[in-house]
């Protein structure tokens, strides 16, 4: 008897669930779930399923199609209702709105802003376009991408073992 609950259990399960262009994994917890998806980290994930009404400990898989739903329009009404500082994309350069971008969206736009910036010579675009860093990290001792500074224990063992052999 034990046996057949666990297959009927696994019956109603849906192993991957659909939020816009990003299948999530229906095995996981509703807020692990969430976290996996691009923009969404631990903390809007509980917002997010705070916001759904929905225990965030619950299988993503085993929920009702009504609850999904309702994970699915609190995702796309993120940035209405969290404050603007929240927001992961604000005062977008063309639209001037605040927006928080998930999935595929977060690294089109994200291209196109490194792509603005290349194109009118920034500061930023020019670090970009040489591959320095950007954020006003130290670059005096890293981030070096040459080969290796510093000794080269090998080169030294190879030419001992060398001079070696010609005595």
């Amino acid at each position: 008897m034990s046996t057949e609950q666990p297959q009927d259990e696994d019956d109603d399960l849906r192993y991957f669930v659909r939020i816009g262009q990003t299948d999530l994994d229906g095995t996981k917890s509703v807020e692990r779930s969430l976290s996996d998806m691009n923009g969404i980290g631990r903390r809007t994930a509980r917002l997010l399923a705070e916001k759904a009404g929905i225990d965030r400990t619950a299988t993503f898989g085993r929920l009702d199609e009504d609850d999904i739903e309702s994970v699915v329009e609190a995702v796309e009404n993120y940035a209405d209702e969290v404050p603007e500082w929240l927001a992961n994309h604000r005062d977008g350069y063309f639209s001037g709105e605040t927006t928080h971008e998930t999935g595929n969206d977060l690294s089109m736009s994200r291209r196109q802003d490194i792509n603005r910036m290349k194109m009118i010579s920034s500061y930023k675009g020019i670090r970009h376009k040489r591959g320095q860093k950007v954020r006003g990290q130290r670059t005096k001792s890293t981030g070096r991408t040459e080969g290796t500074i510093g000794v080269n224990v090998e080169a030294i063992k190879e030419e001992a073992a060398a001079e070696g052999d010609e005595e």
